[in-house]
């Protein structure tokens, strides 16, 4: 371990997760990977980092230029981490991390953040984590904002626009009020954190070929077309309500920027199956920059060396161009 003179950079803010899952395992091949192009640093016990990884402990954000290897903001979890077996006792420090990832980042001393993955029964069980994930606290964080999630990769972008259900709910959690939320909410981050002018929105139906005209439902007709033309109206380049089945080969996927779904499976089956290393998750609708890479703890391979990085370095990458574009769209 060194220690890093002072440099004025604007990093991201990269929360260590659960340290008995894979986060601290991806953090040094990020770094080797990102070195020189996009600047980050870890908040977190470097003492879970794997044996033999080189880090730099810093004392602000403000030192990572200068860094020689992957920088950490030093957070003591007090207990040694035990790969695989995740410890309620870490629960405190994991919700800190992020906290104090979002404080650094509203406070204009981080430039976007980035979160490895949490367990969320570990958070509950050690600290009576009151939120679904960490997206809703986020939301908590931010005051309450109304989020949406989206999953990115290079040939795609796509929001559901109902998420962690069950299908037969779908239908009585779609309203016009939240589609119309998603909607507005997607379009506005394709313009602040994506840089483009003009997004082009394409929505898909709830049923089967779009409803084919009411013969396979009826919610295309009643709710999804006519709050389409509204939107429209009001200068939102939408297309749709598509027929699912035909929305995500490349041919289609040229003609708009990002497409919204009307449920969990019918957005992230096709992204998982273009890029399943590679996807990352956004939180759109934050006051600040948040990604996270689109997977869990994979606790069955923490420690072992096996972990794919492929997504959090595109997660880390996408947190640095979206904070720069709200900065652009800022200035």
């Amino acid at each position: 371990m060194t220690r890093a003179r002072n440099a004025t950079v604007l990093p991201v803010a990269l929360t260590i997760g659960e340290p008995a899952g894979i986060g601290p395992d991806l953090c040094g091949p990020a770094f080797d990977a990102l070195r020189g192009t996009v600047p980050f640093f870890v908040i977190g016990d470097p003492h879970h980092l794997p044996k033999g990884t080189a880090y730099t402990e810093i004392t602000c954000p403000s030192e990572v230029a200068e860094a020689p290897s992957l920088p950490v903001l030093p957070h003591d979890f007090t207990t040694p981490r035990v790969a695989g077996t995740a410890q309620p006792e870490h629960a405190a420090h994991v919700i800190a991390v992020i906290e104090r990832a979002v404080a650094l980042t509203q406070e204009g001393a981080a430039l976007a953040v980035c979160t490895n993955p949490i367990h969320k029964k570990a958070l509950k069980d050690g600290a009576g984590f009151a939120f679904p994930g960490h997206t809703e606290f986020l939301a908590h964080l931010a005051g309450g904002a109304d989020v949406v999630m989206m999953l990115a990769c290079d040939a795609l972008r796509v929001v559901p626009a109902t998420i962690h259900i069950a299908l037969s709910d779908v239908a009585p959690t779609l309203t016009r009020a939240k589609l119309e939320q998603v909607i507005r909410t997607t379009h506005a981050a394709l313009i602040q954190d994506f840089g483009l002018t003009a997004p082009r929105i394409a929505v898909a139906g709830l049923n089967p070929h779009a409803g084919e005209g009411g013969a396979m439902g009826g919610e295309e007709i009643a709710m999804i077309a006519p709050l389409l033309e509204d939107l429209r109206a009001q200068g939102l380049a939408l297309s749709g309500p598509h027929s699912a089945d035909t929305m995500f080969h490349a041919r289609a996927r040229a003609g708009y920027d990002a497409a919204v779904c009307m449920y969990h499976d019918q957005a992230l089956i096709p992204i998982k199956t273009i890029d399943f290393d590679g996807g990352v998750n956004v939180t759109l609708g934050l006051p600040f920059v948040r990604t996270s890479p689109d997977h869990g703890t994979a606790f069955d391979i923490a420690g072992s060396g096996a972990a794919n990085p492929s997504s959090l370095i595109g997660a880390l990458r996408m947190a640095h161009s979206m904070g720069l574009a709200r900065q652009e769209a800022r200035s």
